[in-house]
Order: C-alpha cells, then sequence, then structure tokens
C-alpha cells in the first residue's frame, strides 16, 4: 500500500509545480517549511521512494529525469531577455574545427591523428557564409526573439553542427554589448549507399559546405542488373541563401533505371514571425519516371514522360488581430501547379485519372504562432535541438482545371503542439480533412489525424532514455483505384516492405524506446532501441477494426556521429507476426537513416492534403 501511496505522489507532484525539483537531503522538516519551501516535499518524497525499487524509479523518471542532462548550456530566453534593448556594439564569429573543441573548451586539441587529418582536409565555413545569415546587425537594440530565431537558424544550416550566441556586457558602458556568435562544423565530405539485395546497389558521394562557402554538390552512381540503363547515375547542386536573400537554390539531373530528368528550385520560407513574404518555384521534366514524385507511394509499369512546373507565393497579413503576441502570423498565399503529360498509361475518367493533365490554382488563409523549447538527446545525440510549439491552423481553396472536368477543392487543417503547459514531455497532434468537389459528389477526399508523444528524458539502470508514441489514423473518400494506403516503413511498421497489406483506410500505432550509452568510440555515439508497430489496413467503407492486422516488434542499434554529415548507421532485427506472403517473418537490416525531422508551425504554400 505505500508503495502505491508513493507513486501517486510521485505524479501528482507534476501537477504542483512547473519545475523538475532535485534537491540534497533534508531530515528536518515541518508543516510551515513545506508551505514557504515547497522542495522539501521532494527532498522527503525521494527519501520515502528510495526504499522501494519501483518508487526509486518512478522517482528519478518524474522528478530528476529532465535534470541529469550532460553539461550543455542551453542559454534561455531568459538569459538574452536581460540584455534587451541594449545597443550591438560588435558582432565576433569564432569558428571552432570539426574535432577537438566544444564550447566550454575552445581551446581544446584532439590528440587523435585521424581527426588531427579531418581538421586539415576540412575546410571551415567562410565567415562572410555566416555573416549573411544574420539577422542580428551592428548598431541594433538587442532583441531576445530575434537571437533566439537567429541562433536556430544557423543551427538548421546543413553545414553546421551547433552554434551559441554568447552576449558580453561593453566594460564603461552599461547600454552596450558585445556578441560572440560560436559555430562549430560537421565534416561536410559523405558516402551514401544501399544494396537492394544481389541484383541492384547505389553508391554516392557528396560534400554540403564546398570550400567553406555553403554550397552543396553531390552524385550517386545506381546498378540494376534486370533494368536499364543497368549503370546510372544522379547528380545535384545546391546553394543555400543566395546572395543573403535567404532565397535557396538548387537543380539536379538524374538518368538511371528509376528516372530520366531534371529539375530546377527557388523557394524562400516564412523563416520566423515577422517575415514579409516567402515564395518558391520549381520547374520538374522527367522523361521516363514511375513515379509524379519521388514521394508518391503510386507507381505505373508505364514510363511516365511529363513536365510539372509549380510556383507560389505568400505574404504576411497585419489586420490588428492578436497584436500583443510577437509570435504570431498570419499569412496568405495563392499558388498554381501545372502538370503535362506527354506519355503515360492509357488515362480515363474512371480509372487513371491521377495521370491527368491538370492546372491548379490553390489559396490558403493561415494562422500560426510558434517559439522553440531547446534541448537535446531527442533525434539527436547530444547537440542542441529545437523542438516546436505552438500551432498551425489553415484554410485552404482550389480549383483544378482537369482534362477530365473541372473541380474545387478544400481543405481545414489544424495542428497544435505542447498542448499540456509546464510539462515536462513533447506532445503534438493534427486533424486534417478534406476533397475535391464535383457536381456529382466528392473526389479523392480524406480525413487525417495524428498524435506525437515524446517522453522526457528518463533513467533507466543509469542510462538516459526516452519514449516515442505515433498514432496516426488515415481515411480515404472516394478516392480512385489506382490509389493505396500502405503499411511499408515509415507509414506503418518499420522494415515491412508488403504491398499486399494495402487499403484507402489505415490505422497506426508506434511506440520506440531510446536508450542513449554514455560511452562514445571515437566521438561515435550509440543508442540501443526497441520498438513495436502494429497496423490496420483496409477497405474504407468497413470497420478499421474488422480488418486484417499486421505487426512488427524487434530491436536494434543505432550509431551515429554527429560530427559527421553521414547519416546514422542502423541495425534492426524484426519479427513479424501474421505476415503476409511477400514478406518473411524475420527481417534483419543494416541500412542508413536520416535524422528524425519535428513536425513545423511555419506557415507554407498552399497545398491538398497528402494521400500516403
Amino acid at each position: 500500500m505505500r508503495i502505491v501511496w508513493i507513486s501517486f505522489l510521485l505524479f501528482y507532484s507534476l501537477s504542483l509545480t512547473g519545475k523538475d525539483i532535485c534537491m540534497q537531503k533534508n531530515d528536518s522538516l515541518d508543516v510551515e517549511k513545506l508551505k514557504k519551501k515547497p522542495e522539501l516535499f521532494y527532498d522527503s518524497l525521494e527519501v520515502k521512494a528510495s526504499r522501494h525499487k519501483l518508487t526509486k524509479w518512478l522517482y528519478d523518471w518524474v522528478i530528476c529525469s529532465v535534470n541529469k542532462t550532460d553539461s550543455i548550456d542551453l542559454l534561455s530566453y531568459e538569459y538574452y531577455k536581460t540584455f534587451e534593448n541594449k545597443t550591438i556594439g560588435s558582432i565576433t564569429i569564432k569558428s571552432l574545427d570539426v574535432f577537438g573543441p566544444d564550447f566550454n573548451d575552445t581551446a581544446k586539441i584532439t590528440n587523435i591523428w585521424i581527426e588531427k587529418s579531418a581538421n586539415k582536409l576540412h575546410s571551415k565555413s567562410n565567415l562572410y557564409v555566416i555573416r549573411k545569415n544574420l539577422w542580428i546587425k551592428q548598431g541594433q537594440l538587442l532583441d531576445p526573439n530575434l537571437v533566439m530565431d537567429n541562433e536556430r537558424l544557423l543551427r538548421s544550416l546543413p553545414y553546421l553542427k551547433d552554434v551559441r550566441i554568447i552576449i558580453k556586457p561593453r566594460e564603461f558602458n552599461d547600454d552596450m554589448v558585445d556578441i560572440l556568435i560560436l559555430t562549430k562544423d560537421v565534416f561536410s565530405l559523405g558516402v551514401s549507399g544501399n544494396l537492394g539485395g544481389i541484383n541492384k546497389g547505389e553508391l554516392g558521394i557528396y560534400d554540403k559546405n564546398i570550400l567553406g562557402v555553403g554550397h552543396e554538390i553531390g552524385t550517386k552512381l545506381f546498378a540494376h542488373t534486370g533494368k536499364t540503363p543497368h549503370i546510372g547515375f544522379e547528380a545535384y547542386y545546391a546553394v543555400n541563401n543566395v546572395q543573403g536573400n535567404f532565397v535557396n537554390f538548387s537543380t539536379g539531373y538524374a538518368n538511371n533505371y528509376l528516372r530520366e530528368g531534371f529539375f530546377v528550385s527557388f523557394d524562400r520560407d516564412f523563416l520566423r514571425p515577422q517575415s514579409v513574404y516567402a515564395g518558391g518555384l520549381t520547374v520538374l521534366r522527367n522523361f521516363r519516371s514511375e513515379r509524379i514524385n519521388l514521394n508518391d507511394q503510386v507507381m505505373s509499369e508505364y514510363p511516365l514522360n511529363y513536365i510539372f512546373l509549380d510556383s507560389w507565393y505568400g505574404r504576411r497579413l497585419k489586420l490588428g488581430i492578436n497584436t500583443n503576441d510577437s509570435r504570431f502570423q498570419m499569412t496568405l498565399a495563392g499558388r498554381v501547379r501545372y502538370t503535362s503529360f506527354y506519355d503515360r498509361p492509357q488515362s480515363d475518367i474512371n480509372s487513371n485519372q491521377f495521370f491527368a493533365n491538370s492546372t491548379f490554382y490553390l489559396g490558403s488563409l493561415s494562422f500560426s504562432q510558434r517559439s522553440y523549447v531547446r534541448d537535446y538527446r531527442v533525434y539527436s545525440y547530444g547537440i542542441t535541438e529545437d523542438i516546436p510549439k505552438g500551432y498551425l491552423h489553415e484554410l485552404v481553396f482550389g480549383f483544378d482545371h482537369n482534362e477530365f472536368g473541372d473541380r474545387l477543392y478544400s481543405h481545414l487543417f489544424l495542428s497544435s503542439g505542447n498542448l499540456f503547459k509546464r510539462k515536462p514531455f513533447y506532445f503534438y497532434t493534427s486533424f486534417g480533412l478534406g476533397s475535391f468537389w464535383k457536381p456529382n459528389g466528392l473526389e479523392q477526399g480524406m480525413a487525417d489525424l495524428k498524435i506525437n508523444f515524446i517522453s522526457p528524458l528518463f533513467v533507466v539502470w543509469n542510462v538516459q532514455a526516452r519514449q516515442f508514441i505515433k498514432l496516426n489514423y488515415t481515411l480515404g473518400i472516394n478516392r480512385f483505384e489506382i490509389e493505396d494506403l500502405l503499411l511499408r516503413n515509415s507509414d506503418g511498421i518499420r522494415g515491412f516492405g508488403s504491398r499486399i497489406g494495402k487499403g484507402k483506410q489505415r490505422l497506426t500505432m508506434n511506440v520506440e524506446n531510446v536508450f542513449f550509452q554514455k560511452r562514445s568510440i571515437l566521438n561515435f555515439q550509440t543508442a540501443f532501441f526497441s520498438f513495436f508497430d502494429v497496423g490496420i489496413v483496409g477497405p474504407a467503407e468497413e470497420s478499421i477494426f474488422r480488418q486484417n492486422y499486421y505487426a512488427g516488434l524487434g530491436l536494434g542499434l543505432r550509431i551515429r556521429n554527429e560530427n559527421l554529415i553521414f547519416k546514422t548507421i542502423q541495425i534492426r532485427l524484426a519479427y513479424y507476426p501474421n505476415h503476409p506472403s511477400d514478406v518473411s517473418s524475420i527481417g534483419f537490416i543494416l541500412d542508413e537513416v536520416s535524422k528524425n525531422r519535428f513536425y513545423t508551425f511555419q506557415p507554407r504554400g498552399p497545398e491538398p492534403l497528402r494521400f500516403e
């Protein structure tokens, strides 16, 4: 009974205070002291909880988990707030070597010969490249929100591992401060590869920061014994923030067994709530392809030959709404998408309208509010991570001038993150409902609900860990016959490659526990993980719970060096009960995985909800 009572106190304690308190023991307690110093309650609770293994583990998880962190100095908004409205006197940028120094000891030197050689081979980011990504300027009054946003922007650049902006008060002048920006590059040269059985594979090389000027280049070779061309390639070139205008440029060409074609793209995002405008332009010309784009679930056995043009423009509106919230943004945006096929499968109004010639006009009105929480060991291995919180609500209308009949489009999308204030975990939920409209009813409609939960760091057997839970339900409404929801990989069950389990309705749940290991070898961090995925898929007209379910569970190991541009190496062993005939019951995979991205509340160009 005592264990139950202490367990209840542990969980109830989170509702008493917004802070996680982990104090030294103090045996002298009385009621008045508890009223004045509630942290004494936690001291007493720790003593009682330590008498039982279960309650001690609960105490560590609920009360102390967040404070048991590495010595990473996460400068907070409150820190920058103390210098608000002081004049910025100077801005100094110091770029650290990839290997050796860190933000706690900038003079540290590595003694490992391979890391010394890598430092000499690597070209540090040019200081001009850093400066052109600065919103803060000399002579400005310091705005803590602007400093926070600028640090986050720098940290999002593909060639920077981490960034710190440090403010120093000016001697003999209390109204002026100097700013020191510490940046740490990643080793920008990387290789990638994939072996898809004995008959196909790919190998690539890329550089995310050519000669330190912030440009990217990459190329990849493809081989397939059963498809032509047997040997092919693809290459791309990209520039981040062209001429300091925060416009990104990219272009590429491919000729391999998957596709032949090229693309050119310009885009500018709403990078912060004060951004006035954003937009983009993409030209895609595929002479031969099995998909309309790389993310499409729909594949065509007949080679597609088409041109795709996409342009959008958005602008911030100032209508006197919510003027007291500097993080609030209201935007109006428009988009035009043009698709024209030169060669495609036999297309008609009853079957393959998916490959229709069309000009699609879209407009949106969105309301967003966003700020960021700094944490670590969420998707990365010790570097600072910016977790968004806030909301994004958008209303989209469109008109599709389609060869098989004009139709209207509309959708409502609502999303919110960290609904529970002063809680040390992350919670995201979104809901989208939309459809095309024709005189005879709805077409290609859908509803989609997502719930994501990320636990605080907790300690298990003296190892820091997190739990990730995802729940997703998608329902198709009068979708085309060629469109199906699958349970493959990131869409449902990881490592599950089946195309038998498909339908117009899908329910999935993914649970993962990640255990971050303390020790590293040559800065290679490791994390063990366990997972359980379950998915149900079937026709839209029947109850989802009457359909066949599929599941996957297993263990794995991830290896990551945050100093390198390489993707995370993953070794995974999975068991698939009740598996379909095109999937084995046991799956062993050694592959590369990209770092997961956080949900975002950034306004965007209008586009239809994705049925995938």
